[in-house]
C-alpha cells in the first residue's frame, strides 16, 4: 500500500514537472481551454448585466401606485375617461390620476430627429406632486411643465439633443404632427442610459396629443390609509369587470417578466454561439492532447518499463489535463468578463439602445465556466490517456513506432451513412414550410456535421491531395513534401481542419440567408411595386398621416397610396379570440401594386376587403361573403369580401378599405406604414423628388426614396443583423485559426528529428518555412472548402422552408464564398508563421541526436 502511495506521489511530481518543462506546449493547450470557455462565461455575464439593469429600471415603474387600471388589450384605445369618475366614487380610493402617453420624436438643437437606437422615445403627462400618485421625478434643472407648450426632458435625452432649459425646439407626435415646445426643466431617472427619451408635457396638452378625447392609456389609483392594494384592486375589478386591474407590484412584475423573456432569447442566442465556440475549442483541446500523448509515448513507455502501472500512466495524463482545465477555465472566466464588456460596446456601436450598468458576475457563471472548461478538457484527454496507458512499453519505445490510430474504415462507413441520412433529411425538409420543416432540415444539418466529423480523415486524403496537386505543384519538391505531410496523419489533418469547417459552415449558412433575403426583397419590389417613390419613416414610428396629403399636393404626382396596419379579432361570436393582422390602403391600390385577382377585384371602397387566395382557402372567405371584424375596443364591423388575389407578399393576407380602417383602428395608433407615390406620365422624376422632399420636410422623419434606395434600406437592415452575427461567429473562426497554429506548433515539435534530417541533407531554412506554410494552407483550404459546401447546402435547405414567408429565392453570395476560400489560404499561411520560423531554427545535429 505504501509503495502504491509513493508511486502515485511520484507520478504526480512527474506530471507537474512535465508541465513546467514544456512551457510553450502548456501555453498552447491553456489557450485552447481559455478560448473555449470565455464565450460561455461572457454570455452569462452580459445577459446577467442586462437583467440586473432592467431590474433596476422596473423597480421604479408604478412606484407609489397602489392600483393601475388599463385596457385588456394594450393596442386598443385605452381606458374610457368616464371610468375616472367611477373609480373616484369608490369608498377606499384616496386619489385618481389618469396616465396619458404616446410615442414621440424629439428634435434636437440642430433641428434633426434625435436617434434613440431602438430605445423608447415616449411622451407622457406630468402630474404635479399634489396630484401625482407615482413618485415624482427629481428635477436637476429648471421646473416641471406647467402650461401648454412646455416640456421637461430626462438628462440623457437633453444631452443627446443638445438642449438646455429655456431653449425652444419641436416634438413630432406621429398622429398629430409637429408641436412647438420650450424646455422648462430637466429631470433625472434612475437608469438614464441606452438612448431612452422621456418628454413630459402639461397634462392638458398630453390629453390633446395622446388621447382621442374619451380614453386614456391607464389610470393610477391610490388607496386610503389602512386599505391594502389587493383589497382596492378587488373593489375596482368588481366595478370595472371589462378592464385590466393590477396592483403596482403586479405591473412591475409583468413588465419585468416581459423583459426577462426577451433577455432569455438573447441569452439562448449568445449561449448558442458560446456552444459553437466551445465545440470548436473541444476539438482543438482533443487534438492537442492527442498530439501531446503521441509525442510522449516513448516517455510514458519508459515510465511503464520502470514500474508505473497502466492506471498510473493514464491518471498522470488526466491529472495534467485537470490542471490545465482549472487554470484555463479561470483565465477563460476573466477573459469572458472582458468579452462581455467588448460585446456590450459592440452592440452599443450599432446603436441598439440597450441600457448599461455595472458588469454582473454571479456564482452561477463562475461554476459553469469552471465545470465546462474542466470537464471538456479532462474528457478530451481521457481517450489519448487510455491509448497511452494501453500501448505496450516495448512497442512504444521502438524507433519506428508511429501512432496513427486504428483503421478509418468503420468511422468512414458510419460517416457515409450519416451523410446520406443528413442529405435526405435536408431535402425532405426543404419540400415543406413551417417549423416542422425547419426542424427536419436542422436534424439533417446535425447529421451532416457528424458525417463530416467522422468521414473527414478519409475525405482529407483525396481532397488535400487534389489541392496539393494544384497549389503545391509550382513549388516542386517542397510542394510535394508539404502535400505529403498534410495527408500523412489524416486524423490530425481532419481534426485541425474541422474547427475551421464548423466556423465557415455557419458563416456560409448566414451568408446564404442574408443574400437570399435581399434577393427576395429586391424581386418583390421589382415585380410587385409600380410606384416611383416610397415615403418611409423609422420602423417603430412609421409615417405621419399628413405626409401623404402633403405629397398629393405636389405637381406631377398622379397617385399617393398610404398603407396602414390593421389588427382586429374575427369570429368573436363563435367564441374565438383569434387576432388577425392585415393592411388597409387609402388610394388606388392597383396603380402602385401589381395585383392578380382570381375573383372580383377593383378599388376598395365602403366596408369592403380583398383577401389572398391562401387566406380564402384557409378561412373559407369567398367572394361576396361578409366577415365580421371586432375592433380591439369591442366594436363589431361587418366587411364584405370584394375580391380574392393571388398570394402577394406586398399585401399579405388581407386588405381593407379606408372606411373599415377608421372603424377598427384606434385614433391614437393611426399612422402610415409607408406611402407609395406614382408620378404622372411625362413628369421629370428628379424634379419630382426635390418637390416631394420639400413637401414632406416638415415631417422631419419622412424619407423620400426611389425603389433602388428603398431596396438598399431594407438590405441595410439585413446587413446590420448579419454584422452582429458575423461578429459573434468571428470568435469561433479565431479559435479555429489558433487551433491550426497550435497543431502546427506541436507538429513541429513532433517532427523535430525529421526536420533535422532534412536540414542535414541540404534543405535550406527558407525551404523548411515554405513547406510548413504550404502544409498549413492546404489544411486550411480543405477545412474551408468542406465548410462552405456544407453551409451552402444547409442554408439553401433552410431558405426553402421559409418560402411562404416571402423568402422564395435562393441566392448564394459567390463573392463572399471566393473571398472566404482565399482568406482561408491567407489565414493558413499566417497561422504557420510562428511554427515555420520555429521549424527553420531547428539545428540539424541537435535534432538528430535528440531522444
Amino acid at each position: 500500500m505504501a509503495a502504491g502511495v509513493t508511486g502515485s506521489a511520484a507520478m504526480r511530481r512527474v506530471s507537474l514537472r512535465n508541465l513546467a518543462a514544456h512551457k510553450v506546449r502548456l501555453a498552447l493547450t491553456l489557450l485552447s481551454v481559455v478560448l473555449g470557455t470565455a464565450f460561455v462565461a461572457g454570455s452569462f455575464v452580459f445577459t446577467d448585466t442586462l437583467g440586473r439593469t432592467f431590474d433596476g429600471i422596473f423597480d421604479e415603474v408604478a412606484k407609489g401606485v397602489d392600483v393601475r387600471v388599463s385596457a385588456t388589450d394594450a393596442r386598443s384605445s385605452g381606458v374610457p375617461l368616464d371610468d375616472v369618475d367611477t373609480i373616484a366614487a369608490l369608498p377606499n380610493v384616496r386619489a385618481v390620476a389618469p396616465g396619458m402617453t404616446g410615442q414621440v420624436v424629439l428634435l434636437g438643437a440642430d433641428g434633426n430627429a434625435v436617434q434613440t437606437g431602438g430605445a423608447p422615445s415616449m411622451g407622457e403627462s406630468y402630474q404635479p406632486p399634489g396630484q401625482a400618485i407615482e413618485d415624482p421625478p427629481e428635477f436637476v434643472e429648471g421646473t416641471p411643465p406647467a402650461a401648454v407648450g412646455q416640456i421637461a426632458l430626462n438628462v440623457g435625452a437633453a444631452e443627446k439633443a443638445g438642449l438646455s432649459v429655456g431653449q425652444s425646439t419641436q416634438v413630432l407626435v406621429p398622429t398629430r404632427g409637429l408641436v412647438d415646445v420650450n424646455v422648462s426643466g430637466i429631470y433625472r431617472i434612475p437608469t438614464d442610459t441606452g438612448g431612452y427619451i422621456g418628454v413630459l408635457f402639461d397634462a392638458q396638452q398630453a390629453r390633446d396629443l395622446f388621447t382621442d378625447g374619451s380614453h386614456v392609456g391607464y389610470i393610477d389609483v391610490a388607496a386610503t390609509p389602512g386599505t391594502s392594494p389587493d383589497q382596492l384592486r378587488s373593489e375596482i375589478a368588481a366595478a370595472l369587470p371589462a378592464m385590466k386591474v393590477q396592483t403596482g407590484a403586479q405591473v412591475r412584475d409583468e413588465q419585468l417578466a416581459e423583459i426577462q423573456q426577451a433577455l432569455k432569447f438573447i441569452n439562448y442566442f449568445l449561449l448558442a454561439f458560446g456552444a459553437i465556440a466551445l465545440l470548436v475549442g473541444t476539438f482543438i483541446i482533443y487534438n492537442t492532447f492527442s498530439m501531446i500523448v503521441a509525442q510522449r509515448l516513448r516517455e510514458l513507455a519508459l515510465l511503464r518499463a520502470i514500474g508505473a502501472s497502466r492506471g498510473q500512466v493514464g491518471r498522470s495524463v488526466v491529472l495534467e489535463a485537470l490542471i490545465v482545465g482549472v487554470i484555463g477555465s479561470a483565465i477563460g472566466l476573466a477573459a469572458g468578463i472582458g468579452l462581455a464588456y467588448g460585446l456590450r460596446n459592440l452592440l452599443n456601436a450599432f446603436d441598439l439602445g440597450l441600457p448599461s450598468g455595472t458588469l454582473q458576475l454571479s456564482p452561477r457563471t463562475v461554476i459553469v465556466a469552471l465545470v465546462v472548461g474542466v470537464v471538456v478538457t479532462v474528457l478530451s484527454a481521457y481517450a489519448p490517456a487510455r491509448r497511452a496507458a494501453s500501448t505496450p512499453p516495448v512497442e512504444a519505445m521502438r524507433e519506428e513506432f508511429v501512432s496513427v490510430g486504428d483503421s478509418l474504415r468503420v468511422r468512414t462507413i458510419t460517416g457515409i451513412v450519416l451523410g446520406a441520412l443528413g442529405v435526405g433529411a435536408v431535402v425532405l425538409g426543404a419540400q415543406s414550410t413551417g417549423g416542422g420543416a425547419a426542424s427536419t432540415v436542422g436534424i439533417g444539418a446535425a447529421a451532416l456535421i457528424l458525417a463530416v466529423l467522422l468521414a473527414a480523415p478519409a475525405l482529407s486524403r483525396p481532397v488535400v491531395g487534389a489541392l496539393g496537386a494544384v497549389f503545391a505543384r509550382p513549388f516542386g519538391t517542397v510542394g510535394r513534401l508539404a502535400g505529403t505531410n498534410a495527408v500523412r496523419n489524416p486524423r490530425r489533418t481532419a481534426a485541425t481542419a474541422f474547427a475551421l469547417t464548423l466556423g465557415l459552415m455557419l458563416v456560409s449558412v448566414i451568408g446564404v440567408f442574408g443574400s437570399s433575403a435581399k434577393a427576395s426583397i429586391d424581386s418583390l419590389i421589382d415585380t410587385g411595386v409600380r410606384a416611383d417613390y416610397v415615403l418611409s419613416g423609422p420602423q417603430l414610428v412609421g409615417v405621419p398621416p399628413g405626409a401623404a396629403d402633403a405629397a398629393r399636393g405636389v405637381e406631377g404626382v398622379s397617385d399617393v397610396v398610404a398603407f396602414h396596419m390593421v389588427m382586429a379579432k374575427v369570429d368573436v361570436a363563435a367564441g374565438s379570440e383569434d387576432t388577425v393582422m392585415g393592411v388597409a390602403v387609402s388610394g388606388p391600390l392597383n396603380d402602385v401594386v401589381a395585383v392578380d385577382y382570381t375573383a372580383g377585384g377593383g378599388d376598395l371602397s365602403g366596408d369592403t376587403m380583398i383577401v389572398s387566395q391562401q387566406t380564402s382557402d384557409d378561412r373559407g372567405w369567398r367572394l361576396g361573403d361578409t366577415v365580421t371584424f371586432t375592433s380591439l375596443d369591442g366594436a363589431a364591423v361587418p366587411v364584405r369580401v370584394a375580391g380574392v388575389y393571388e398570394n402577394n407578399q406586398v399585401l399579405g393576407d388581407w386588405v381593407v378599405s379606408p372606411g373599415v380602417y377608421e372603424q377598427v383602428a384606434p385614433v391614437t395608433s393611426r399612422v402610415d406604414l409607408l406611402d407609395l407615390v406614382r408620378a404622372a406620365p411625362g413628369t421629370d422624376l428628379a424634379a419630382l423628388r426635390t418637390a416631394l422632399e420639400g413637401a414632406t420636410d416638415p415631417f422631419v422623419i419622412v424619407q423620400v426614396q426611389d425603389r433602388e434606395q428603398f431596396k438598399g434600406a431594407q438590405a441595410q437592415q439585413i446587413d446590420t443583423l448579419l454584422a452582429v452575427l458575423y461578429g459573434l461567429l468571428a470568435l469561433a473562426v479565431v479559435i479555429a485559426v489558433l487551433g491550426i497554429v497550435n497543431t502546427l506548433a506541436l507538429s513541429v515539435v513532433e517532427r523535430r528529428r525529421e526536420i533535422g534530417m532534412l536540414r542535414a541533407v541540404g534543405m535550406q531554412r527558407a525551404q523548411v518555412r515554405r513547406t510548413i506554410y504550404l502544409e498549413s494552407m492546404l489544411i486550411a483550404v480543405f477545412g474551408a472548402l468542406v465548410g462552405v459546401v456544407l453551409g451552402i447546402g444547409i442554408g439553401a435547405g433552410f431558405i426553402r422552408t421559409l418560402r411562404d414567408q416571402g423568402l422564395d429565392l435562393i441566392s448564394v453570395p459567390w463573392g463572399q464564398v471566393v473571398a472566404m476560400l482565399i482568406g482561408s489560404a491567407v489565414v493558413g499561411v499566417l497561422a504557420a508563421l510562428w511554427p515555420a520560423v520555429r521549424a527553420a531554427r531547428t539545428r540539424p545535429l541537435e535534432a538528430i541526436v535528440d531522444v
